[in-house]
């Protein structure tokens, strides 16, 4: 049973009331990222409907939802079992697997796009290596992995998280260690950004987002790379 099992029916309140001080619902800070997300793969792959997405460490779906009219195809994959359940009763047009980030039940080259939305900093620093790299397996040459992470730099960030009960002992990321960890996985990063500079949701708000990108100290910052060889079989 995964240590998340317990958290996965309250999961969303948990994380509303540590972010409650920025005045907005958990669904709009998913929103965000799947706008970043698809923003990000019709630029750099392709027409995201016409494109496989994998979800690792999808949890109980909130992203997805945000995300399962706009794609080809949408996997979500969990070490827990409960918090998929929950995910299929959230997202029922969606696949759904139980699955560790060590062993994806998947062959090599399967996806054009894999993300992990603030799921790295929940593992263990031994092992981000393996976890970045099977992510890197199921996607195809060309295709993408794209890690979203909670922002080390940002104080506020860091008063949530610290709020946050599945979130005790973690240890976050900076955008740099994020593009490190994948560019040894194999991967060529060729895109990162800070996001979430404000909680307004206004145009203005979003443009701000895309001038402010470069400037390490955004709510969450994502890095996008490409995968550039076949690697190995499977």
């Amino acid at each position: 049973m995964s240590d998340f099992d317990a958290h996965v029916e309250s999961y969303r309140d948990s994380v509303q009331s540590s972010i409650a001080f920025a005045g907005q619902e958990v669904e709009y800070f998913s929103q965000r990222k799947s706008d970043q997300l698809i923003d990000v793969a019709a630029r750099l792959v392709g027409d995201p409907r016409r494109l496989s997405f994998l979800d690792v460490g999808s949890g109980v779906g909130l992203t997805d939802t945000c995300l399962t009219d706009r794609v080809g195809t949408l996997v979500g994959v969990d070490e827990s079992h409960h918090a998929l359940v929950s995910a299929a009763g959230r997202n029922p047009e969606v696949r759904h697997c139980t699955a560790d980030g060590r062993n994806l039940p998947f062959g090599t080259a399967t996806f054009d796009v894999a993300f992990a939305v603030c799921v790295v900093h929940h593992i263990p620093v031994d092992r981000r290596p393996a976890f970045v790299a099977e992510m890197a397996r199921v996607v195809r040459p060309g295709g993408l992995v794209v890690v979203f992470e909670h922002n080390a730099l940002n104080p506020l960030t860091r008063v949530a998280v610290s709020r946050c009960e599945f979130d005790v002992d973690v240890k976050l990321l900076t955008r740099r260690a994020t593009g490190r960890l994948l560019g040894a996985a194999g991967l060529e990063p060729i895109e990162a950004r800070d996001i979430i500079f404000t909680t307004f949701d206004r145009p203005w708000a979003r443009r701000l987002d895309r001038l402010l990108g470069w400037v390490p100290f955004g709510a969450q910052h994502y890095v996008a790379a490409r995968r550039v060889s076949r690697g190995p079989e499977r």
